[in-house]
């Protein structure tokens, strides 16, 4: 009976050792005694997703992601042709290519793979930049210089690698050069300030100074018709006072006498000694 269980139960371990499993996105190889299994024409077998099947014990699978994985590591300093440094930020799309030659050069390692790709496409950049100037990097001819260098790096044969995309984030330039930079410019922008305040300074002179011309004459001018209406309305009333006083003198001085008793007698701690002949009483002693 033991037996008979014992046949069952190795197929079923057979089975599962020989089966394996590629995920979506992923693709393997089988190694045999270290060496890469290869069909009749030589050519390295890849098994795409899905389930597949190794011999036991002598065949191991190496899985690897084929999908486009993004290298975004620090930024590098490069050298121009004017032999000034800049502080490159960039990042890399790369797929894997060969799976065989991958799997050789890297042993499957994703980080490894990325050191040796990282150093290969920094030694392709730094000859790039090295024969173009600031300005061509940074103006026009940014995206000319990232083509040529995929199309230096568009397949890593060595590393079994195909690099989809080479992009430049930023551009700065080193810390000391930019401190440098940024102290001209602010001495800059200070000198451009100062003179543009000199220049609101001698405009707010010249406006202020004009405003003070037009209120001086205004002023003067004002004042020569308040002059002109006052000896107006003063000779008006010179005119109408003598136009009265011809038409009835006598009345006019009672009526001059009348208001100088009311000023006189306004205040009654006021003493006044007078002659009671004196023509001031004129009215008073008038019995007519």
């Amino acid at each position: 009976m033991n037996k008979l269980l014992i046949v069952p139960v190795l197929l079923v371990f057979v089975f599962i050792s020989s089966a394996f499993v590629v995920s979506e996105g992923q693709n393997g190889i089988v190694m045999q005694f270290s060496k890469v299994k290869r069909d009749a024409q030589d050519v390295p077998v890849v098994y795409p997703p899905g389930l597949h099947f190794k011999v036991p014990f002598i065949d191991s699978v190496r899985i690897m992601d084929t999908r486009i994985q993004t290298l975004d590591d620090q930024a590098d300093r490069f050298v121009t042709s004017e032999k000034k440094d800049l502080i490159i930020d960039s990042y890399v799309k790369w797929q894997i290519e060969d799976l065989a030659v991958y799997y050789l050069a890297t042993g499957g390692n994703k980080m490894q793979a990325e050191a040796l790709l990282k150093r290969k496409i920094n030694n392709g950049l730094r000859s790039e930049i090295g024969s173009h100037t600031i300005k061509e990097i940074v103006s026009g001819k940014r995206g000319e210089v990232m083509e040529t260098a995929l199309k230096r790096m568009a397949r890593s044969s060595e590393l079994g690698i195909k690099v989809v995309d080479v992009r430049i984030k930023k551009i700065n330039l080193p810390a000391e050069v930019s401190n440098s930079i940024y102290k001209r410019m602010r001495a800059e922008r200070k000198a451009v300030a100062k003179e543009h305040r000199s220049q609101g300074q001698e405009q707010s002179e010249v406006i202020r100074a004009n405003i003070d011309r037009k209120v001086s004459i205004m002023l003067a001018q004002a004042n020569k018709e308040s002059s002109e209406v006052r000896g107006a309305g003063d000779a008006q009333s010179s005119k109408i006072y003598a136009d009265s006083y011809t038409q009835d003198a006598e009345f006019f001085a009672f009526l001059r006498s009348m208001q100088a008793y009311q000023k006189s007698f306004s205040d009654k701690d006021d003493v006044m000694v007078l002659s009671p002949d004196s023509d001031f009483f004129k009215y008073m002693n008038n019995k007519d």
